[in-house]
């Protein structure tokens, strides 16, 4: 049986998927903004965000809040970290790939998790301890032993670019063995996906927390590892790195980004 807390974010992010889905024949009419340098967000990840906030804060009145849009409300125990359209930009071109992502954190680290991907009706749960699901199903971590035939996945963020020397030259290094990459535009799906088996690892770097609060929580409980650039698997929450996927992998994918210097770009 899931918890309470499962049921109220499973609840907001279905009210959330739906107001996403409501909009999706009217894309040419919203209104966006550039929050910054190619990082879009329109009136639906706001309507998204406030459905979500007013069923949370019903059930949870005590609760805190972080959300990509509307920042951090409220001081509380636990805390609430939302991601109310995750995919903004392929939504924004009618590109069939975004979710809502939901984690509740306490102490830095995510105890329950909901992802919801509204246009396939793929809900992703998990809570600290009782394993993961994808549509009340349990789900695993693929159980691939080393990088030969790897399918990895990984993302390009705009405030990152700096580092893409860097990146091209891991990605070049790691396909000696594995068989490609994939590049979504969801970073909370790219975790789901690999809870689920679906693809091998995923690693990123300039991720907030609302992009892997849920999806992290969900590797773990689906027998994953999760960790930084440096191996390293506590704060990352705020660290803005991200590697996942199964034990072995992701030890060999990290030791990958350390030794073709990818890790050192981000000493400076």
């Amino acid at each position: 049986m899931q918890k309470p807390v499962i049921n109220v974010m499973v609840k907001a992010a279905r009210q959330a998927g739906t107001i996403l889905l409501r909009h999706m024949s009217k894309l040419d009419s919203l209104s966006v903004f550039e929050k910054g340098r190619q990082d879009y967000a329109s009136e639906v990840d706001s309507l998204a965000e406030a459905e979500i906030i007013r069923e949370l804060r019903r059930a949870y009145p005590e609760a805190a809040i972080m959300a990509e849009e509307s920042g951090a409300m409220g001081k509380g125990k636990q805390t609430f970290v939302i991601d109310p359209l995750d995919g903004t930009s392929n939504f924004l071109r009618g590109f069939p790939h975004f979710c809502v992502s939901i984690g509740l954190v306490e102490n830095g680290e995510p105890t329950d998790g909901v992802i919801f991907d509204p246009l396939r009706n793929e809900l992703f749960t998990a809570s600290k301890g009782a394993g993961a699901t994808l549509n009340d199903k349990k789900i695993r971590v693929a159980e691939r032993k080393d990088m030969t035939g790897a399918l990895l996945v990984t993302g390009f963020p705009p405030r990152e670019r700096s580092r893409l020397p860097a990146q091209f030259e891991m990605l070049r290094s790691v396909l000696d063995d594995a068989e490609d990459f994939r590049r979504t535009g969801s970073a909370a799906l790219d975790l789901a996906y690999v809870a689920a088996g679906r693809v091998d690892a995923y690693f990123e770097a300039g991720v907030k927390s609302w992009d892997i609060a849920a999806g992290m929580l969900l590797v773990r409980e689906a027998g994953g590892r999760v960790c930084d650039f440096r191996g390293r698997g506590d704060k990352l929450l705020d660290g803005g790195q991200i590697v996942a996927g199964n034990i072995k992998i992701v030890d060999t994918l990290q030791k990958a980004i350390v030794q073709t210097g990818y890790a050192n770009a981000f000493n400076a």
